[in-house]
């Protein structure tokens, strides 16, 4: 196992350099001058010659991609130029707000839409097969806006279980944390159960009509024991991708939700990071969010072969 890990980071490094090459090269292409925004209204020409300087923007375009690669290897993402401060630093401060918010909606996920699947499978053409399909529908055509919103007027206004907005960090308050996630993972969660559930259900149908199922069957084995040890085990390998995938589009941050629910995380900042301009935060949350995919990627794989011992190394 340790090998095959090893060799699909090894082939992940050119990737990764690929994708360095054009998150640095697509934000030379959006419009607007950073010094002019960071300059504000003293826009003299040696203050903005200064800023340029500072920043190395006066440098062609390959040095200033070599010095950035090469800081980055170390650990430097640059300094954001509307706080000053290290890109590295603020990335750290959202990263654990987007891994909470991703693992409470991927919980949502897994717990309503695995579930909903397999239920649906079994009871193919039946009217529990039909509510199933047209819930997962509605989940999936619903905006996540309109939810949050309706939901902040329900669960907060109306009812006041919940807190309308704003974060808590786990560390400082695990129960306050937590009750300030709810709605936002519950929010992401349900868009995302739908999607599962959809794949799940494909995933079983296939399965249940293999000729192990109907092997096991004609044994005398119950019901349970065909659908959970036999059917879910083989069905889970291509939902497992998608759980992985859609962890990683969660850790891109959902922007919309965390504005909506004013939570501090990679939503949010990358937002303002492009209002303002910031091109270093763009570019570090653009690397981070790349990296967190092809690394889910790999998780995949490894569970794979963990589901499978025997698929083939490739």
């Amino acid at each position: 196992m340790l090998r095959f890990i090893g060799h699909r980071l090894l082939i992940a490094i050119p990737t990764i350099l690929l994708i360095s090459v054009f998150v640095f090269l697509l934000q030379k292409l959006l419009p607007g001058d950073p010094v002019l925004a960071l300059a504000g209204e003293d826009r003299n020409p040696e203050m903005l010659e200064f800023l340029r300087a500072k920043y190395h923007l006066n440098d062609p375009i390959y040095v200033q991609y070599f010095n950035w690669v090469w800081n980055a290897l170390q650990g430097d993402l640059g300094i954001s130029l509307r706080t000053n401060q290290n890109v590295t630093t603020l990335i750290a401060q959202k990263l654990p707000v987007t891994i909470q918010l991703a693992l409470m909606a991927l919980f949502f996920a897994v717990v309503i839409g695995i579930p909903a699947g397999i239920l649906s499978a079994y009871t193919k053409g039946t009217w529990i097969d039909w509510v199933a399909n047209v819930v997962a529908l509605s989940g999936l055509s619903i905006p996540n806006f309109w939810l949050g919103i309706m939901m902040i007027l329900l669960v907060s206004v109306n009812l006041g279980w919940l807190p309308a907005s704003g974060y808590q960090p786990f560390s400082d308050d695990p129960l306050r944390s937590i009750q300030t996630m709810l709605m936002p993972a519950f929010v992401l969660g349900t868009g995302l159960a739908a999607t599962l559930m959809r794949h799940t259900r494909s995933a079983m149908l296939g399965v249940l009509q293999s000729d192990y199922v109907r092997t096991a069957r004609a044994k005398g084995l119950g019901e349970r024991a065909v659908v959970v040890k036999h059917a879910l085990r083989n069905a889970l390998v291509p939902v497992v991708t998608v759980v992985t995938l859609l962890f990683g589009e969660l850790l891109a941050g959902a922007v919309l939700t965390e504005q909506i629910f004013t939570i501090p995380g990679f939503g949010k900042l990358v937002v303002d990071a492009v209002f303002n301009r910031d091109y270093a935060v763009v570019q570090g949350i653009v690397l981070c969010t790349a990296i967190a995919f092809i690394l889910m990627n790999i998780l995949s794989d490894a569970l794979y072969r963990v589901l499978n011992p025997k698929m083939i190394e490739s």
